[in-house]
């Protein structure tokens, strides 16, 4: 049972040895293919990806009128900031925003460039609007502050609640991130290069070799005969070289002479 463990590591260890030798020896190729793909991640998302831009704004749910003098208080005012989560993105918020800023776009498209989460699992909510226009981003986001703050007082029947940070135009898009397509395009591209060239290599049964003969029949070889054409080309050189040496031996000769 050892011996068989043993026996599959070792093959183990030798397909490794190969894999690592076929990428090592094409390692050329493959690094070209990979830097085409970065190359052609870049182009797409430099030219054919619109940026987006995103911008945040957020809103402390209750007001100066609202009161929390227990720790059971404290546990139901961060329940109800889960709550105004999903209130946030409602239907008469969204619509409200629509309205006030005459957006040509219903309910549902606004609904996707429109993010409401809950920091920390804190009484505040963060609103964040991504939009292909930084400055349309900024004022969607801000009026939907206001529209939120609105609602959460008609719920609670208190006061608006304050904001505590307005949205700004973002001077960078938020999207899509250039750098990280690069390195993804890169990897890709690496990736594909090495499975092709692994492909190709362990898809070839020719033999070859002495070892693809163990390999692939399982037999042991005895000798090894070179093919006409190498054994040729062995002669000739052997000829040539023996040319040479007589004529530099002739010149050496009549050199002495001289």
């Amino acid at each position: 049972m050892n011996t068989s463990g043993s026996e599959f590591e070792t093959e183990m260890e030798i397909d490794l040895r190969e894999v690592l030798f076929v990428l090592r020896r094409r390692i050329a190729v493959i690094l070209l293919v990979a830097l085409l793909g970065a190359t052609a991640a870049y182009g797409v998302t430099k030219y054919f990806m619109t940026p987006k831009y995103t911008s945040s704004s957020m809103v402390y749910i209750f007001s100066k009128s609202t009161s929390i003098t227990s720790l059971a208080d404290l546990q139901i005012g961060s329940q109800l900031t889960v709550d105004f989560e999903t209130i946030g993105t409602s239907r008469p918020v969204l619509e409200r925003v629509i309205s006030g800023l005459e957006l040509d776009m219903n309910y549902e498209g606004l609904r996707k460039i429109v993010s409401i989460s809950n920091p920390s699992s804190s009484r505040i909510l963060k609103i964040s609007v991504t939009h292909e226009d930084p400055v349309m981003a900024c004022d969607i986001c801000n009026a939907m502050a206001d529209s939120v703050a609105s609602r959460v007082a008609e719920v609670l029947e208190t006061d608006k609640p304050s904001t505590v940070e307005e949205a700004v135009v973002a001077d960078r898009p938020s999207s899509p991130r250039t750098s990280r397509n690069v390195a993804l395009g890169a990897m890709l591209g690496f990736l594909i290069a090495a499975a092709f060239v692994l492909i190709r290599h362990f898809s070839d049964m020719t033999i070859k070799d002495e070892d693809d003969v163990e390999r692939y029949l399982g037999l042991t070889t005895l000798a090894a005969i070179p093919n006409e054409g190498s054994l040729g080309s062995e002669i000739s050189r052997k000829r040539k070289t023996r040319k040479g040496s007589n004529k530099k031996g002739s010149r050496t000769a009549d050199t002495k002479a001289g």
